[in-house]
C-alpha cells in the first residue's frame, strides 16, 4: 500500500509492505536552512499504542551517555535523513505517522512543519501471492540486544530465537505441507538442499495421512548430496525420494513444492529458500507461494520432466520451446514462469535487458557476483537510480589473476551517481563506540548474508515488474542448472512487499559495508547528529541521495 500526504510545506510518501513501512519526507530546498531533522510519531490503531519512534544517534551537545544500544526519541534526537524505515511494523496493522520537521537549537527544537499519513501494512498471505521474507540479518543490533549473539539451540526448535529469525518463513513452509490433508492430496518436491528435520518430519506426517508424496533432491556433488541423504534416512522417507543428478556439471538448484488435489495442481511454494537451517533462519531468503492453478500446473509439468533425471541435451529444448520468452520485450501482465536449463542464456539476456530499460529505478540482489550483462545495464541503463545488494562484490568464479581488474570495474560502477551498492557485512569487535558487537549465527558456510535472487523494475511506477525465484543472475542459472523463476508484472501489493524488504537489508548492510571500509583515520567515536546547518545539502542537486529522495518522495 502507498499513501502520500501533504501540508503547506512538508510532504510524506509512505510505502507499506508486511513488516516494513518506508517513509520519505520532502521539503523545498528554500525551507531547509536551519533544519535539524525530522521527528516521527507513530499511532498503532490495531494495538492502540502511540509514541515517538526512536533512533540511535544524538547531538553531541545533549548526549545522555547511555549504554551501547540505547535508543532515543526522534522528537529530541531527530532523524537527519529525508527518509526513515519503520522495521517494527507488523502485518495487517493500521498506522498513523506524524512527521515533524524540526528547527532551533539541539536542546530546544521547535516544529517548523508537520504532516500526518495513514497507512495499513499488508498481510503476507493475500490474493494470488503469499510472500514471506525471513529476518535475513542474523548479525544485527536487535539480535545482539535480544539474544546476546548466542547461536540458537538446534536441539530445541521451539526456542524463541528460531521464530524471530524465521519471521514466518519456516511456518509458511510447514503450513503449506499441512494443507495436504489426506489421500485426495499430493505433494511434489524439487529441492537442492533437502535437510531440515522439521520440514522432512512434516513430509513424513503427510505420508502418514495418506498424501501422495514424491520428492527429488540434488545428488550431483558431495554438497549437499551427502547431507541430504543423511537427513532423508533419519526421517525415514527414503522411499519417497529420487536423487537428481543433472549432467553435465550442473546443479539441481530448485526449491519448490507443488500442492495437488485429486491429481490437479493447486498452488506452488517457491522462492530462494533452501530447506535447511541456514536457508530459513540464516542468510536472507524469501518463501513465495503462488495460489494460481495455471502457474502450479506449469511447475508440475516441470517437476515431471525433472523426475526422469534427464541430461541437459534432452531437457533444455523442451523447456526452451514450451516456456518460451520473447527477447527484448516486456512479459505479459500477470505471472510468467521461466524454467531452466535452456538452450541458451536467453532468460539472463531478458533480465539484463529489462534492467537496462527500466525508466526510473532498478533494485537487484546478487548472491554470487554481477554478470557482465548486468554490469553493462548498471553502466548505461536508462534509469536514474540503480540499487544493488551483494553477498560479495565479486563472484566466486573470478580467477586470482583477474581479481584486481574486476574489482576496479566494480568500483567504477559503484561510484557512478546513478548506482548505490551495498555488500553484506556486520559490526565486528570495537568497530564503533555506542554499538553492540555483532556475530553471525554460524548457520551458513557458503553464503552468510545475501541469498535472495530478485530484481524490481520501476516498482513505484504504474507498471512494476518483479523477477524472483531460485536462479542466481548467472549464465549457469540459465543454460546449465535446474532453476525456476517468476516474472510478475503489474502486482503493486507484491512489489511493495519486496521493495520494503530490499531497502531493509540494503540499509542494514550499506552502513556495515561503509563501516568496514571507512578511512582508518576515522575514530571509533559515536556518530553524532550534525549540529551545523549543512547536513541536508547533500540531498539536493546531482547526488545519489538527491535521486533517492526524489524517487521515493514521488
Amino acid at each position: 500500500m502507498r499513501k502520500k500526504a501533504t501540508s503547506a510545506r512538508l510532504s510524506v510518501h509512505a510505502i507499506a509492505g508486511t513488516y516494513v513501512v518506508l517513509l520519505t519526507f520532502n521539503l523545498k530546498k528554500s525551507h531547509c536552512p536551519g533544519l535539524r531533522g525530522f521527528g516521527i510519531h507513530r499511532t498503532d490503531h490495531t494495538e492502540e499504542e502511540a509514541y515517538w519512534l526512536q533512533g540511535t544517534k544524538v547531538f553531541r551537545e545533549n548526549d545522555p551517555k547511555l549504554a551501547p544500544g540505547a535508543r532515543h526519541s526522534t522528537r529530541e534526537q531527530p532523524i537527519q535523513d529525508f527518509w526513515w524505515s519503520d522495521y517494527s511494523a507488523k502485518p495487517g496493522h493500521k498506522y498513523t505517522y506524524r512527521v515533524v520537521a524540526l528547527k532551533g537549537e539541539p536542546a530546544a527544537l521547535e516544529p517548523f512543519a508537520e504532516v500526518k499519513v495513514e497507512i495499513a501494512t499488508e498481510e503476507p498471505a493475500g490474493g494470488d501471492h503469499d510472500v514471506y521474507f525471513n529476518r535475513g540479518a542474523t548479525a544485527s543490533q536487535e539480535f545482539a540486544r535480544r539474544f546476546g549473539n548466542r547461536k540458537p539451540p538446534e536441539d530445541n526448535m521451539d526456542h524463541p530465537t528460531w521464530k524471530w529469525l524465521s519471521r514466518g518463513a519456516h511456518e509458511a513452509i510447514l503450513d503449506f505441507i499441512d494443507r495436504a490433508e489426506d489421500n485426495h492430496w499430493g505433494l511434489r518436491v524439487g529441492a537442492y538442499e533437502f535437510r531440515l528435520p522439521t520440514v522432512l518430519s512434516a513430509i513424513d506426517d503427510a505420508q502418514d495421512r495418506g498424501v501422495d508424496v514424491k520428492i527429488f533432491y540434488d545428488a550431483g556433488e558431495a554438497f549437499p548430496r551427502d547431507e541430504n541423504r543423511v537427513e532423508v534416512a533419519k526421517a525415514r522417507i527414503k522411499s519417497l525420494c529420487t536423487e537428481r543428478v543433472p549432467k553435465p556439471d550442473a546443479l539441481s538448484h530448485n526449491k519448490f513444492i507443488v500442492l495437488l488435489k485429486n491429481g490437479e495442481a493447486q498452488s506452488v511454494l517457491t522462492g530462494s529458500t533452501n530447506f535447511s537451517l541456514g536457508g530459513i533462519f540464516g542468510q536472507s531468503n524469501v518463501v513465495h507461494i503462488v495460489e494460481d492453478p495455471k502457474v502450479a500446473a506449469a511447475y508440475l509439468d516441470y517437476w515431471q520432466r525433472l523426475e526422469k533425471n534427464p541430461e541437459k541435451n534432452d531437457l533444455a529444448p523442451g523447456l526452451t520451446s514450451d516456456f518460451s520468452i520473447a527477447a527484448k520485450k516486456l512479459p505479459p501482465k500477470g505471472t510468467t514462469s521461466v524454467f531452466s536449463p535452456r538452450d541458451s542464456i536467453d532468460a539472463l539476456e531478458l533480465y539484463a535487458w529489462l534492467a537496462g530499460q527500466a525508466k526510473e529505478a532498478v533494485f537487484m540482489t546478487f548472491a554470487f557476483g554481477m554478470h557482465k550483462l548486468f554490469q553493462d545495464a548498471f553502466a548505461s541503463g536508462k534509469s536514474r537510480l540503480r540499487y544493488a545488494l551483494f553477498e560479495k562484490l565479486l563472484g566466486p568464479g573470478v580467477r586470482k589473476e583477474k581479481r584486481e581488474e574486476e574489482t576496479a570495474k566494480m568500483r567504477k560502477l559503484r561510484f557512478m551517481v546513478e548506482n548505490r551498492f551495498a555488500v553484506g557485512n556486520h559490526i565486528r569487535e570495537q568497530d564503533l563506540a555506542g554499538w553492540f558487537r555483532e556475530k553471525l549465527t554460524e548457520l551458513n558456510t557458503h553464503v552468510e548474508y545475501v541469498h535472495t535472487k530478485y530484481m524490481l523494475l520501476d516498482p513505484l511506477g504504474p507498471d512494476p515488474v518483479l523477477v524472483t525465484g531460485s536462479a542466481n543472475f548467472s549464465g549457469a542459472s540459465s543454460n546449465k542448472n535446474d532453476e525456476n523463476m517468476l516474472i510478475i508484472r503489474g502486482n503493486q501489493r507484491v512489489v511493495d512487499i519486496y521493495l520494503g524488504e530490499f531497502m531493509r537489508l540494503w540499509e542494514h548492510n550499506a552502513f556495515r559495508d561503509w563501516l568496514a571500509h571507512r578511512n582508518p583515520a576515522v575514530t571509533n567515536e559515536p556518530q553524532y547528529l550534525n549540529s551545523t546547518d549543512v547536513w541536508w545539502e547533500k540531498y539536493f542537486g546531482e547526488t545519489d541521495l538527491s535521486r533517492h529522495r526524489e524517487y521515493f518522495a514521488g
